[in-house]
């Protein structure tokens, strides 16, 4: 059995789990094949794929849906609907860790790991699959739009595995963008994004992931969520929306001042050991910054041409008035 077979049935035996409300012998279809079915049309990207199936099935006694999807019979559209609609989408969760270990056993994450330290790259992104004026139900978000009217829509949080240059991408468990039980303020991708940590970031933190996100995401308490799980992250930061960020990046900038009121100062000076290279030697090098563990600013020299792969200067600077 390939790795194909084993993920469809995998997800076969998931959708057999979902709740089922028919009751005595009125049961053609089994849920696998419900699920399958409504599956089958997302996996192929065909909304018309079950009617062409059913057209084969009846001409030719069988159809595609048997042997790609283990299908015994096709379901109606309404029938799938009526089926489906009440199971909580939390039931598919598990196909996602499965699909995770058949790619870890066959060495598809290979692609997906970058850097030294094999980091694996995952896309927060919201993104959303309803929206109508007239149809709502208790779990829409809403905003309102010119004239006063309401507009609803569904959304969802996507966690996506990804890699620079790799055409593929591995689909993670969303955490959808609802109205919360308790919560007066109405749902958000920031909100959303600290519960998908703390339910889903402990089963991919032996990936060494680095999560990737856009300006929404940018902010102090989902940086410090990230850290907490022993993760990595870039979060792009506009100018507009981080304007403290920036000045600190680029420096303070003054478009005028009174005579006096600035004051040059001398170049500072450090002198550093030789420690292997001959005095009055000229090392290009290049200065890197870090924030240490105690809050305090590291800064180091490091060769352009080291002689050796930890070779780098501390530089200590005193800045204080004497």
């Amino acid at each position: 059995m390939g790795p194909l077979e084993r993920l469809v049935g995998s997800l076969r035996r998931r959708f057999q789990t979902f709740p089922d409300k028919r009751h005595g012998t009125n049961v053609r279809y089994e849920m696998a094949d419900i699920g399958a079915s409504a599956f089958s049309v997302f996996f192929m990207g065909s909304p018309s794929f079950l009617a062409h199936q059913r057209r084969l099935e009846e001409g030719h006694g069988r159809s595609n849906c048997e042997t790609l999807f283990g299908l015994s019979g096709i379901p109606s559209d309404n029938h799938i609907r009526a089926m489906l609609d009440p199971a909580d989408p939390s039931l598919l969760e598990p196909v996602y860790g499965d699909v995770l270990r058949e790619l870890e056993q066959v060495g598809g994450l290979s692609p997906f790991q970058r850097l030294a330290d094999q980091h694996v790259l995952i896309a927060l992104d919201g993104t959303e699959y309803f929206c109508s004026q007239n149809i709502h139900c208790p779990q829409c978000s809403k905003r309102a739009r010119a004239g006063g009217k309401t507009e609803y829509f569904h959304a969802m949080l996507g966690a996506t595995l990804v890699a620079p240059g790799h055409q593929k991408v591995v689909p993670l468990p969303p955490e959808f963008i609802a109205p919360q039980d308790g919560a007066e303020k109405q749902d958000c991708e920031n909100r959303a994004a600290h519960r998908w940590l703390l339910s889903h970031a402990v089963s991919y933190a032996h990936l060494n992931p680095v999560y990737l996100g856009d300006d929404l995401f940018s902010r102090q308490p989902l940086c410090a969520a990230v850290l907490a799980q022993n993760a990595h992250f870039i979060f792009v930061c506009k100018p507009t929306s981080h304007p403290l960020i920036c000045e600190y990046i680029a420096g303070a900038e003054l478009e005028s001042w009174k005579e006096g009121e600035l004051e040059e100062l001398a170049p500072i000076e450090v002198t550093l050991p030789a420690e292997g290279r001959r005095e009055g030697d000229v090392v290009p090098v290049h200065l890197e910054a870090k924030v240490t563990e105690v809050g305090t600013l590291l800064l180091e020299a490091v060769p352009t041409q080291p002689q050796k792969a930890d070779e780098r200067w501390k530089i200590e600077l005193s800045v204080r008035a004497e």
